[in-house]
């Protein structure tokens, strides 16, 4: 049978640490697809039980993580009573942990690449322990803010490395596709387990045992990592000088700023709106925004002068690099707000008891984990294309059904609904972005791609959490109830950022049909 093929490779300037991602196309439909350029072969194969070992280290801590967010979720109105939170401060416990998070992931991702990713996945466990703790011993609101901001640090030197680790110990293929399958799934896992016990502890025995379970959780997974993570040969002599030389610190430094400034004046407006007119803000909000593109044009410039380049600038005309970021984006914007206000509706509105509400997530939890081995299982074989469209046109139907549920209504009449189409389209694109987000650059940058992904999903829950919170607090402000803080309210509010979620569901589904079109199949072995 006669077979011709062409491939597209993104060709870096000289002197960029770029590998590219290659879509190799064929005659025959069912051997199109996006494949790496890296030889499998450099991959020594783990035996199965040390690959067992690995799959479940890395998604160890991408559970704990998960779980201290669940916690939060439905903690937060029991919380808010007992730590004396008030309403301008009850957001800032789940914003604190998004701001630093995503302003640190790509210097420690960058950082990782060169000490290492097991030292600083460890590191980043021993941190993330003391943390977590420390979230559960917090006497008063400032402490725990404190202490979550703190977390987010801790958690961006163990997500960029988790996928840095899978990247390092399996070849481009079903083992690595495998490996983010399993780590995608951790993710409803965790939240599930911090929903249902955090729940189940706030109407028991209290809200800081979740934390200090998620404590003892995150120490069981540091000693399987020191056990099943394979050791790096990095001659320490050299690591102090690749610090000062192999890490574009400007770059670094630039985008971390600009990421942390505009993610923190939409933590401060989501408490008052009113807060967006004060100078400090105006001024940080301004110089956020400026950072961005100076962060680009330096970046560029390093590329054209042969220096070190923090993302290098030229992954970004790769059309399906950028569409995956920006549909990853708008997916954690919707969807950790959705679970974020869905778990308001039903405590605040239709006042059911911490437990009653994370019952409810059940069907998002189970979905969600179906969906991540689903994808693993049938990523291969079908078209990417149009296995992304059709999850994300089903997705766009949970806000809808949410923004026209009524109190009175049976949970079973829209709200299950809901909760079953939320994560369809999330869960997929993670594994998906994830495969193509590391496929794009070369082996020693595993760290700083598995940063790049997850700044974008965590910017993407910060900025999400933050706008809506905005949007329903101008509405519930807005609204003819002389009582705002009662339900009917609060619906108005909550209603509002259904419908905003709603659009943003819209508009990365019409990304993708535009952005992903020709991509083929992802997670293809190297031959």
């Amino acid at each position: 049978m006669n077979t011709t093929s062409q491939t597209i490779e993104l060709q870096p300037p000289p002197g960029a640490h770029l590998a590219g991602v290659l879509a190799t196309k064929h005659d025959v439909p069912s051997t199109e697809g996006l494949v790496s350029n890296v030889d499998s072969s450099e991959f020594p194969k783990p035996s199965p039980f040390r690959a067992a070992a690995v799959y479940l280290t890395v998604a160890g801590i991408t559970f704990v993580c998960s779980m201290t967010t669940g916690c939060l979720a439905t903690g937060i109105p029991d919380m808010a009573i007992r730590l004396n939170i008030r309403d301008g401060l009850i957001l800032w416990p789940a914003a604190i942990y998004s701001l630093t998070s995503g302003c640190t992931f790509i210097l420690a991702g960058a950082i990782a690449d060169v000490v290492g990713s097991r030292k600083v996945y460890l590191f980043g466990c021993v941190s993330l322990t003391l943390t977590v703790l420390a979230c559960g011993f917090a006497r008063d609101v400032t402490e725990l803010i404190i202490y979550r901001g703190l977390q987010g640090i801790a958690a961006s030197c163990c997500l960029p490395t988790a996928i840095s680790l899978l990247s390092e110990t399996f070849a481009p293929g079903r083992a690595r596709t495998r490996g983010l399958a399993i780590q995608g799934a951790s993710y409803p896992l965790g939240y599930s387990a911090g929903l249902f016990l955090g729940g189940l502890f706030v109407d028991t025995i209290g809200w800081r045992w979740g934390w200090y379970l998620t404590a003892i959780f995150t120490v069981l997974v540091f000693v399987a990592g020191i056990w099943a993570l394979p050791a790096e040969q990095i001659r320490h002599e050299r690591v102090w000088k690749r610090l000062a030389t192999d890490i574009d610190w400007v770059g670094a430094v630039a985008v971390s700023g600009c990421l942390g400034l505009v993610a923190y004046v939409l933590a401060v407006i989501s408490g008052s709106s009113d807060s967006i007119k004060q100078p400090l803000n105006i001024s940080l909000l301004v110089l956020g925004l400026a950072l961005g593109p100076l962060s680009y044009f330096w970046m560029q410039r390093q590329e054209k002068t042969g220096g070190v380049a923090l993302i290098p600038t030229s992954v970004w005309p790769n059309r399906y690099f950028t569409t995956i970021c920006a549909m990853l984006f708008l997916a954690s914007v919707t969807l950790n707000s959705l679970e974020f206000f869905f778990s308001l509706f039903f405590q605040k509105v239709q006042n059911l008891s911490a437990l009653q509400a994370s019952l409810r997530f059940l069907p998002e939890i189970i979905i969600g984990a179906i969906n991540s081995f689903g994808t693993d299982a049938i990523l291969h074989k079908v078209s990417t294309y149009h296995f992304i469209m059709s999850l994300s046109i089903g997705s766009v139907i949970a806000p809808l059904l949410m923004a026209f549920m009524k109190p009175e209504w049976s949970y079973w009449y829209m709200a299950f609904w809901a909760m079953t189409l939320l994560p369809i389209a999330a869960d997929a694109l993670f594994i998906v972005g994830a495969v193509i987000i590391t496929d794009t650059f070369p082996p020693h940058r595993q760290a700083l791609a598995g940063s790049i992904f997850n700044t974008v999903y965590q910017f993407g829950s910060a900025v999400g959490i933050g706008v809506m919170a905005v949007a329903s607090s101008v509405v519930t402000e807005d609204s003819g109830w002389q009582d705002k803080t009662a339900p009917e309210a609060l619906l108005e509010g909550y209603r509002a950022t259904f419908w905003a979620c709603l659009g943003a569901a819209v508009f990365y589904t019409a990304i993708g049909g535009f952005g992903l079109k020709g991509i083929g199949k992802v997670g293809l072995k190297t031959e």
